[in-house]
C-alpha cells in the first residue's frame, strides 16, 4: 500500500511528531511504501521527512497557518508523483493550513486529532488565566484575551477553512474519549477513538534509594509543572527525602527555576533540561512515581502510557486521556486539576508506601502490554487503512 503521511513537522520535539516518525517506520517494516510530507519549520529544523514545503516559526506563521500556498502547491506535486492510496493526516493547522484539505478529495484520507486545536486557536481549551474555556471559537477570543487583534482574523479564517473541507475525511479519529466528547460537543460527527501506542521496553529495576517522583514533558503552563513543584513542598513537610525529577525543556523553564528557589527546594528538585531517550528513560528508572499534574484535559498523555509500560505508578489530573488510562489500568490514581493539596496527598500516600508503587506499577504494566502494545496498534491503522480504502472503491 502506498501511504502518506502528512504532519506540520517531522523532528523528534513533541509526542505527535515521534508517533508519525515511529508509524512510518513501523509500515516500511511491514512493507508499505510510505512517505512524511512536512513544512521546513522546526528547532532544530526537521530531517526526518521525505518531502518539504516551506514553514517558519516567524512572525510570518501566524497568516501561513490559515493560508500557505507553499504548502498546498508542494503537496499537489506530491500527490501527483506518489498517488497515495491513502492520506493519513496529523497537525496540520500550525504550518500546512487547511488550504491544503481540497487536495484531498479525490484520495482516501484520515485526520487524527491530537489535541484541541481543530476547535480551539490556542490549542488548549483553557483561558488565559487557566480556567477552562466553555466558548465556542469566536468573539470569545477576543473577549478573554485569547487572541491578539491581529492574530484574529487569521485564525478565525483558519477554522472557517476547516469547517469547510472537514468533509474530505472519510474517518476522523482521536486519542481519547474526553477529547472525543469535546470534539462532538463543538459539531464534528463521528469520531473514533484510537489511541497512541508505547514501545514495549524492559520493566524498571526494583525501587531503592530516595523516594522520587518524576516529571516528563513540556514546560508549559498547561503541563501544570510548578504546580507539581509546590505539591513536592508540601510532601516534603511528611517524608523530607522526597525528591523530584524535571525532565524536559520549554517556556516555562526560567519560572520554575525561580519558584524552586523561592520555595527553598533546590536540594530537591531538579531540572534536567531536554534529554535524548536512552538517557531519559535512564533517568526515569529511579522513580516511584511519575505524575502528569495538568490544568487542561490531556488529550492523551505519551509520558503516561510510557509510564505504564515502565512499570511506574502514575497519578495524573483528570479528567483526561492519563486518567483514563489509569482507571483501566488500576495503574496509579487521579486527583483534581489544580488541587495542590490532593495532588501532594496522593504523591505521599505513594512515596511513604514503596510496595505500594511496585503493586500498582506492576498493574499499569500487565494492563499496557495488553492494550498498549505497538505492534497491536500499527495493526489496528493498517485495518482502518484497507477500511476506508474499502470505502473509497
Amino acid at each position: 500500500m502506498r501511504i502518506l503521511l502528512v504532519n506540520d513537522y517531522a523532528t523528534d520535539a513533541g509526542g505527535a511528531e515521534l508517533q508519525m516518525l515511529m508509524l512510518r517506520t513501523a509500515l516500511r517494516t511491514r512493507g508499505h511504501d510510505v512517505r512524511l510530507f512536512a513544512s521546513s519549520a522546526g528547532n532544530p529544523p526537521p530531517t526526518a521527512a521525505d518531502e518539504y514545503c516551506f514553514g517558519t516559526t516567524s512572525a510570518l506563521r501566524t497568516p501561513l497557518q490559515a493560508v500557505n500556498p507553499f504548502a498546498k502547491a508542494r503537496l499537489r506535486r506530491v500527490i501527483d508523483d506518489f498517488e497515495p492510496d491513502i492520506v493519513h493526516v496529523r497537525i496540520f493547522l500550525t504550518q500546512l493550513s487547511p488550504l491544503i484539505l481540497p487536495l484531498l478529495r479525490e484520495v482516501p484520507s484520515i485526520l487524527h486529532v491530537s489535541w484541541y486545536r481543530a476547535i480551539c486557536p490556542r490549542g488548549t481549551k483553557l483561558l488565559p488565566d487557566g480556567r477552562d474555556c466553555e466558548h465556542h471559537a469566536g468573539l470569545a477570543c477576543l473577549r478573554e484575551r485569547c487572541l491578539s487583534v491581529q492574530a484574529w482574523t487569521p485564525m478565525m479564517l483558519q477554522l472557517a477553512l476547516l469547517r469547510r473541507h472537514l468533509s474530505v475525511f472519510t474517518r476522523v479519529l482521536t486519542l481519547s474519549e474526553s477529547i472525543r466528547l469535546r470534539l462532538v460537543a463543538e459539531g464534528f460527527d463521528t469520531v473514533e477513538v484510537l489511541r497512541n501506542a508505547a514501545e514495549e521496553r524492559p520493566m524498571r529495576p526494583p525501587l531503592d534509594g530516595p523516594p522520587t517522583v518524576a516529571f516528563a514533558g513540556r514546560l508549559v503552563f498547561e503541563k501544570g509543572a510548578d504546580l507539581l513543584v509546590r505539591a513536592i513542598g508540601e510532601v516534603r513537610s511528611t517524608i523530607p527525602a522526597a525528591r523530584l525529577l524535571i525532565a524536559g525543556d520549554g517556556p516555562d523553564r526560567p519560572r520554575l527555576e525561580d519558584l524552586v528557589r523561592e520555595l527553598g527546594l533546590s536540594d530537591a528538585v531538579e531540572l534536567t533540561g531536554a534529554l535524548d531517550r536512552d538517557t531519559l528513560e535512564d533517568r526515569l528508572d529511579v522513580a516511584w512515581v511519575q505524575a502528569m499534574p495538568g490544568r487542561w484535559v490531556e488529550p492523551f498523555g505519551n509520558a503516561g502510557a510510557e509510564a505504564l509500560m515502565r512499570g511506574t505508578a502514575l497519578v495524573a489530573t483528570g479528567p483526561g486521556g492519563a486518567a483514563e488510562l489509569i482507571r483501566e489500568s488500576g495503574g496509579g490514581t487521579v486527583v483534581a486539576r489544580g488541587d495542590v493539596s490532593a495532588l501532594a496527598t496522593a504523591l505521599a500516600e505513594r512515596l511513604g508506601d514503596r510496595r505500594l508503587c511496585e503493586n500498582e506499577g506492576c498493574k499499569g504494566r500487565a494492563w499496557a502490554l495488553d492494550n498498549l502494545r505497538y505492534d497491536d496498534y500499527v495493526s489496528r491503522v493498517e485495518c482502518i487503512y484497507r477500511e476506508v480504502v474499502a470505502e473509497a472503491a
